[in-house]
């Protein structure tokens, strides 16, 4: 599968590359044009003339780069419709069930920011207790002791009154420490319960996808195990994986049909492919100067009706080849397809499947062609296919006499 998807994007970066460069061109041939243009502007009478004629060079120029774009773009789209069987014999068309299973991709939990626990509240320190002062002994000649006492007793009141103030401040921290520790405990209480619920809600939306993982690889393993004993069910659902990682290009859609008969081991395949009137019939672009007009060539019925016939002769063979490659058990024995288009019946006027190639092919018998060196249609015919001769014409072709081979 990967090996299919990188090769599709080498074929999508190749006509990317294409397109770029005609692109590319048609810019480059414009800007010339506009530098003429400008030129032109700017000169005198004579240099004018010359530069009108570059300038009309130039845009002549720019034209048919776009109509080089428009004929590079058909050509990678025809190119794909012509090379339909090619480009899947590069790859290899297994499915390795076991690489379809998967795992469950969490994201990272949001509320990290409820993990870390607040921070708990220091202590408040308690200020160191205030000392009682001597005041010094007063100076002079009279009154020392009157003054002394006086300055003790101013003193011995400053300090008492510090010491209370310091005390209640002493009492009053337990008290401030311990409705801190409460609120600090309120906060780690409702962040633990948030915490719980959130991780709650993320776990259950992890738990949902692990399921759905779940779920998803246990159906790969039943298809596993009933591929084992060649279930029906799982014989189908591998073959349509196979069909479903067909890659056909846009110009050239194609669904798949499958049904098993576990009795002769033979898949039933109806392959739906465009009407003949969806597919582009233009041979190509070209500018046309006297009427500065980008036209049309229409191919002719015939390459158009030749385009479309080894289409469907393509895909027919492309089928039978992605499913016998993929079926590596050989729990196919035999494939049973019909190839056309849901269209308007010509005779009935009414939109159903027509059938325009049928073919039967045992395994055995296909496995040993090699379809990189073969002509579709003459592939077809040495398997005994019913082939309408001019499927544009969407008449539908008898199934009943189709061989196998």
């Amino acid at each position: 599968m990967q090996h299919q998807q990188r090769l599709a994007q080498a074929r999508a970066n190749a006509a990317a590359r294409a397109q770029t460069q005609a692109r590319a061109q048609a810019v480059r041939a414009r800007a010339q044009q506009e530098r003429a243009n400008a030129a032109m502007a700017r000169a005198d009478e004579a240099e004018r003339k010359r530069y009108e004629r570059e300038a009309k060079a130039a845009y002549v120029e720019m034209r048919q780069a776009e109509v080089d774009e428009l004929n590079e773009d058909l050509a990678l789209e025809y190119g794909e419709i012509d090379g339909l069987l090619a480009l899947t014999l590069d790859l290899d068309d297994y499915v390795d069930l076991e690489g379809l299973k998967v795992r469950a991709m969490h994201p990272p939990f949001p509320r990290w920011d409820l993990e870390t626990p607040r921070p708990a509240p220091l202590p408040t320190p308690v200020p160191e207790a205030p000392v009682f002062i001597e005041p010094p002994a007063p100076t002079g000649l009279f009154g020392k002791k009157k003054k002394f006492e006086e300055a003790q007793q101013r003193a011995r009141a400053e300090y008492e009154q510090a010491w209370g103030q310091w005390a209640a401040y002493r009492d009053w921290i337990p008290t401030q420490d311990a409705q801190q520790a409460q609120e600090h405990a309120t906060l780690e209480e409702g962040r633990i319960k948030l915490l719980a619920a959130e991780r709650e809600r993320y776990d259950a939306a992890c738990a949902v996808r692990e399921a759905e993982v779940a779920e998803q690889n246990s159906s790969i393993d039943t298809l596993i195990a009933g591929l084992g004993y060649g279930a029906v069910d799982a014989v189908q659902e591998y073959v349509g994986i196979v069909l479903a990682n067909s890659l056909y290009p846009d110009a050239f859609p194609v669904e798949h049909e499958a049904e098993f008969d576990p009795a002769t081991a033979e898949l039933t395949l109806r392959v739906t492919v465009p009407a003949p009137d969806a597919l582009r019939t233009i041979k190509g672009f070209r500018y046309v100067k006297a009427s500065d007009e980008v036209v049309e060539t229409q191919l002719s019925k015939t390459a158009a009706n030749e385009r479309y016939a080894s289409a469907l002769h393509q895909v027919a063979l492309r089928s039978l080849h992605e499913i016998f490659e993929a079926d590596r058990r050989g729990l196919i024995k035999a494939i049973s397809a019909q190839i056309g288009p849901e269209a308007n019946d010509p005779a009935t006027g009414r939109q159903k499947f027509i059938p325009l190639v049928a073919v039967a092919a045992p395994r055995d018998t296909f496995m040993e062609i090699d379809l990189s060196g073969v002509v579709p249609l003459a592939t077809l015919q040495h398997l005994g296919a019913a082939v309408a001769k001019n499927p544009s014409a969407l008449t539908a072709i008898d199934t009943a006499g189709v061989r196998r081979s």
